[in-house]
């Protein structure tokens, strides 16, 4: 199984505005699929979109023009096996409408290991030109039942051969994102699967699944069977319902299967989705487990619900805040129940026992004279991702705060993520996050000065850490980027 993620190289600094003025920073986006066809063999399908507004326009007839020198270079070793070099241009921009723009190369390339080497260069602005390099690997795909892979599309049109995004009858735009926000009730597809006429059989099955990469867990409501035929290489275009998908971390895997239902290959993308449902309470049904009720006392229903929100999404924190309004023990006591039925329906009574250990946990060590445990910064991390690998505590330095720096080996499906909290009032252990790598936690480049504050001066807008000192006893810098 490959597990193709999805690969983006942002080409430049971020751009300051929506201008496209002479300072304005060329923006690219980059990704690549492989593909097979029998008459050509392996090849890769190279896709860029370009940042409309980052580019330099100039007057031509009938509006106003962008213009590209793009250099690809792909090396096997010492050998260069693909040395390509053109112009693009930009379709015409009329009545200040700026759209991004696209282009695709695809090139044959044998099996084995690559790197691709990019150069762009805006030619009517007068900046540097930007480069990339990546990393590139061609399976073989030609001689075993496989599938390619899984091309996301922006939109599809019936096409004609002449457009260089022509496939299967259709001009396929690719999408170069793999976030999906409310507003994007569905992911199409396309892919290939081939040398499937290596089955004894004239039909094979395909099975469409949606895994919650946080969890591991298959949504069997998204899950789907079809059954085709089989010759060399069969396309499919379909079209994804998530509607229905909660905010997430998932991965669709297409499971190629023979008719005794044996997986023969699978295929699969990564992507986030943001979603907020609302779930139904249906907490007036529901009949109390002796087991949640006896391990939770009266005094102690509030804070175990309240306890709730930093592993809750934003429609569930709001019914916990209702539910706690109503002062009604019997529905707060319903809640907790119905809350970890939906949670871990498997092991309900087990992962409820658990979280109440870690909630236990830190409010002994995190818990100050303002604050539950499960409120302050480390509190809410520890009860979200888990126990950190490994703990840096510096409670006394001579120019920084104190501070505490976390380390994880894994968050879900992200690797090496770190969160440095620091304490600026030196008392009532009031450590606050003052900056973390992990996605959707605040992010602050200028968390070096803060920690050194009491003997540093502000640094400016474009390097905050600009004035930071090194003095004895200094090393938290030194101490977040070790991992």
């Amino acid at each position: 199984m490959r597990i193709i993620s999805f690969i983006v190289f942002s080409l430049s600094l971020f751009s300051s505005n929506l201008s496209f003025s002479q300072d304005s920073n060329l923006r690219a986006y980059l990704d690549n699929k492989q593909f097979y066809a029998p008459e050509t063999g392996n090849y890769i399908e190279i896709y860029f979109q370009f940042v409309g507004h980052s580019l330099k326009y100039k007057p031509v007839e009938g509006g106003l023009q962008a213009e590209l020198a793009i250099s690809i270079q792909i090396s096997n070793g010492d050998s260069i096996v693909i040395n390509d070099v053109y112009r693009l241009q930009s379709s015409l921009m009329k009545d200040s409408i700026i759209d991004d723009f696209y282009d695709l190369k695809r090139y044959v390339l044998a099996p084995g290991r690559y790197n691709m080497n990019l150069e762009l260069q805006d030619l009517n602005a007068t900046k540097a030109s930007v480069k990339a390099s990546q990393p590139i690997v061609i399976e073989d795909l030609s001689k075993t039942i496989s599938i390619s892979d899984i091309e996301i599309i922006e939109y599809a049109s019936p096409g004609d051969e002449t457009s260089i995004f022509y496939k299967s009858g259709y001009k396929i735009i690719p999408r170069l994102s793999t976030f999906y926000p409310a507003q994007l009730s569905s992911i199409p597809v396309y892919f290939e699967f081939y040398n499937m006429n290596l089955l004894e059989d004239s039909v094979c099955g395909l099975k469409q699944a949606i895994i919650n990469t946080d969890t591991g867990k298959e949504l069997p409501e998204f899950t789907l069977y079809t059954k085709h035929v089989t010759p060399a290489v069969v396309p499919i275009i379909r079209n994804i319902d998530i509607t229905k998908l909660a905010t997430g971390n998932y991965a669709i895997n297409f499971t190629l299967l023979s008719r005794s239902m044996v997986e023969l290959t699978t295929q699969t993308y990564l992507f986030q989705r943001s979603n907020d449902i609302e779930v139904e309470w249906d907490l007036a049904t529901l009949v109390l487990d002796p087991i949640f009720q006896e391990s939770i006392t009266d005094d102690s229903v509030a804070f175990y619900l309240e306890s709730f929100i930093p592993i809750s999404k934003a429609v569930e924190v709001k019914n916990i805040i209702s539910t706690l309004k109503s002062k009604d023990l019997a529905a707060q006591r319903k809640h907790i129940q119905a809350f970890w039925l939906i949670t871990s329906p498997k092991n309900t009574t087990e992962a409820w026992l658990k979280y109440k250990e870690q909630v236990q946990l830190v409010e002994e060590l995190y818990s100050n004279n303002f604050q539950e445990g499960f409120e302050t910064d480390r509190g809410r991390v520890y009860l979200q991702y888990g126990a950190p690998t490994n703990i840096v505590q510096k409670e006394t330095s001579s120019n920084e705060y104190p501070y505490e720096i976390w380390q994880y080996n894994k968050i879900a499906s992200f690797s090496n993520k770190r969160f440095i909290f620091y304490n600026p009032d030196l008392v009532n252990n009031g450590y606050r996050l003052l900056h973390s790598d992990m996605i959707g936690e605040l992010k602050n480049p200028g968390w070096p000065q803060i920690l050194v504050k009491r003997n540093t001066t502000n640094g400016n807008i474009d390097d905050p850490n600009a004035d930071v000192q090194r003095h004895y006893g200094t090393n938290g810098n030194d101490l977040f980027r070790q991992y």
